[in-house]
């Protein structure tokens, strides 16, 4: 046995929080900091780490343990209300990614840029550009405080209909290629997920308000470890046994645990888990996965372009969606930024095709660059896309160039009332 991944967590560690550090001295979410703290020490730079079985399984722990605290602290009625949003932000996620991406590829492949095995190969591309990972994104709004928002609930909502719509289209193009599990299979298996997970959710409440109510709070330390069960029990049963994400599994089980009594409590206790250990670990494993080795002229600009398409796709395609569901401008472009990340779900796509002899090893390369590119735009795109939503709400009431004006009259107001109440007091006296 070797103790070399101690070695590496205590440097994943160390490198993520500095790092975070510094980019939030600049005004940048955190995560950033630790995404280059991956990029920086992994094959494509330092080369100090690697990807190693025990760092995947951690990180993959990771984004369960975030996607199970997003799930907790989410409302139930406002993710309902965002449902019909939801859906049409997801599938026009997908269809113009799809098309746009597989545009990209034909256009690459007939004027020389790249070679693909035909057009097939040029749709699963597409197909890899449909994914979307929330992962970052629910970090970078629980950072800012914008998670439990109208943009925040719309989001996650459509980040749960398009893993549901990325799978269908995955198994489509799978199918073209030789696959084995029918269409009509898969989508039986996502409609079973969604009975089960309703059946297990309404029994994982009940009995959860039943111990809770037993208990009378005598331990409360056991409400964490049962919960922690559920979140495991249901990501391992949405993958092994229904094909769906993983994190889509665990993020159920936050929803049914955000229902309990005691689900400000239980989240507070995962918090720490999660900021020590889990969530740097994640985000530094997309950093370490880049390797840069064998890249061309023509396959850099190709990585480039598909960067490009990937985020403006997704921003255009949801952020479509929102503004037809009524959203304003900016909330639109918050919508749409917040989906344009892909991180391991776009992954998992790729080694599908890969996997089948559709996708070539040498297409890897811009799809992994797309991945990291996406993460580490998203937390900044962001940032910037709300700050402006600040900026914009000033200048839609008005206050712009009477704002300081306005602040000194709230201090001479707070004055004034605090010597009144210091005469009431006098008066009594």
């Amino acid at each position: 046995m070797t103790y070399r991944f101690l070695m590496d967590l205590a440097l994943i560690l160390l490198s993520t929080k500095l790092l975070g550090m510094l980019t939030k001295k600049i005004q940048m979410p955190q995560v950033v900091g630790a995404l280059l703290a991956g990029l920086i020490l992994g094959p494509a730079m330092l080369n100090i780490l690697s990807e190693t079985e025990f760092i995947t399984q951690l990180s993959e722990l990771g984004v369960i343990v975030l996607m199970f605290s997003a799930g907790m602290g989410t409302n139930i009625q406002d993710l309902k209300n965002s449902g019909k949003v939801g859906f049409l932000v997801a599938l026009l996620g997908v269809v113009v990614p799809l098309v746009m991406g597989t545009g990209l590829a034909w256009i690459a492949n007939i004027t020389g840029m790249i070679q693909s095995s035909g057009f097939l190969e040029d749709v699963f591309v597409g197909t890899v550009l449909t994914a979307t990972s929330v992962s970052i994104t629910v970090e970078t709004l629980k950072e800012m405080g914008k998670l439990d928002t109208k943009v925040g609930n719309t989001i996650l909502a459509a980040a749960l209909i398009d893993d549901v719509l990325g799978l269908i289209a995955l198994t489509v193009v799978s199918s073209l290629a030789g696959g084995q599990e029918s269409i009509l299979l898969v989508l039986a298996k996502i409609i079973l997920f969604f009975v089960f997970s309703g059946v297990v959710g309404l029994g994982a409440k009940r009995f959860f308000c039943w111990f809770m109510g037993l208990d009378h709070g005598r331990d409360r330390r056991r409400y964490p470890v049962l919960a922690f069960v559920l979140c495991l029990v249901m990501a391992y049963c949405a993958e092994e046994f229904f094909g769906v994400a993983d994190i889509t599994g665990a993020y159920v089980a936050g929803l049914v645990i955000s229902c309990t009594p005691k689900a400000t409590y239980i989240q507070s206790k995962f918090e720490p888990l999660s900021f020590l250990l889990l969530t740097p670990v994640f985000f530094a494993s997309v950093g370490i996965q880049v390797e840069i080795s064998g890249l061309t002229g023509s396959l850099v600009l190709f990585s480039v372009l598909l960067l490009l398409i990937s985020v403006i796709s997704k921003m255009l395609g949801c952020g479509l969606g929102a503004k037809l569901c009524g959203f304003t401008g900016g909330e639109s472009m918050q919508v749409g930024v917040g989906m344009v990340c892909r991180g391991e779900v776009a992954l998992i796509v790729a080694n599908r095709g890969l996997s089948l002899g559709v996708l070539s090893a040498a297409m890897m390369t811009p799809v992994i660059i797309t991945v990291v590119g996406g993460t580490i735009l998203t937390p900044i795109m962001l940032k910037l896309a709300f700050r402006k939503e600040g900026k914009s709400a000033i200048q839609e009431t008005g206050l712009v160039d009477h704002y300081d004006k306005m602040e000194q009259l709230d201090i001479v107001s707070e004055k004034l009332l605090q010597e009144d109440q210091e005469y009431m007091e006098e008066r009594k006296d």
